[in-house]
């Protein structure tokens, strides 16, 4: 699952890159996306897969700090980024004639830009608290990853302050970008269902069902992790939720946008041809 994740997002980047054709805003997007998919799998899989083979549960605090952070700022981002994008198919759909106005190069920047911004500053925050308490009652962290959450149950300091600041981390980072997702794709809808030919319809809605699959994905297993108390759930199910967002999610994201995408896949097409091309002479 790391491999296919890797290499499934490495192509969606590349093919942003190369191709003329998907340099718009919604394909830099994407192609944003797929690099925090890439950081996402490579902070938590790869010592998995260590743990796995080797059987040393070991990990050293400073690398369970740094394991921390890198999860905390890409899940942040992502939840940012996802609403971002919504916003674009918004702009596309419901107001498509002042859609290159509006989603003009400084727009664009600053959507990239504050996602990436927001989210290393949330995940700095936490790792700095983290960092500074004690866990005198046990060092066994029972996840598969420095989870933030498993990290606090540990910890023998009091944990009132930062427990709050996550509570509010949830609201702004998860909820909010949630209900405007939300809201968006309600005009979105509204506006798809005025449009009076059934393949208008067809189109503006395949133009954003990539990213709603993603978004019901995404947002679904990891604000039911992070938001029902727990009580309600136990620590087994916790990891469960955890390895679908943290491993299966960001696989599928390539596949989701390419196998119903059709300039991606014409993209595809099109290399493929000329790698072939290449070949043969």
């Amino acid at each position: 699952m790391f491999l296919l994740t890797v290499l499934g997002n490495l192509i969606i980047t590349g093919l942003v890159y190369r191709t003329p054709e998907l340099h718009t805003p919604m394909y830099y997007f994407l192609c944003n996306l797929s690099v925090e998919d890439i950081i996402y799998v490579s902070s938590t899989l790869p010592k998995l897969l260590a743990i796995t083979i080797t059987a040393d549960t070991r990990i050293m605090f400073p690398e369970c700090i740094a394991q921390m952070f890198l999860f905390t700022f890409c899940v942040g981002t992502e939840f940012l980024l996802l609403s971002s994008m919504a916003y674009d198919r918004y702009v596309a759909i419901c107001v498509p004639l002042r859609y290159t106005i509006i989603m003009n190069e400084d727009m664009c920047i600053g959507l990239f830009s504050l996602p990436w911004l927001l989210g290393f500053l949330n995940a700095l925050i936490h790792a700095v608290l983290v960092s500074h308490l004690s866990f005198c009652h046990s060092h066994n962290i029972n996840h598969f990853f420095c989870d933030l959450k498993t990290m606090l149950a540990l910890s023998s300091d009091d944990i009132t302050t930062i427990e709050m600041l996550v509570a509010v981390e949830c609201v702004f980072l998860g909820v909010m970008p949630f209900v405007m997702i939300l809201m968006s794709y309600t005009c979105i809808i509204t506006t798809i269902l005025m449009i009076r030919s059934s393949t208008g319809r067809a189109k503006a809605f395949s133009s954003c069902s990539s990213h709603l699959t993603i978004v019901v994905l995404f947002y679904g297993v990891s604000l039911s992790s992070y938001m029902i108390p727990e009580s309600l759930h136990s620590q087994e199910q916790d990891k469960v939720l955890s390895l679908i967002y943290t491993a299966l999610v960001p696989m599928l994201n390539p596949l989701v946008y390419s196998l119903r995408n059709k300039q991606v896949l014409g993209a595809i097409d099109a290399i493929v041809k000329r790698c072939l091309k290449c070949l043969s002479s």
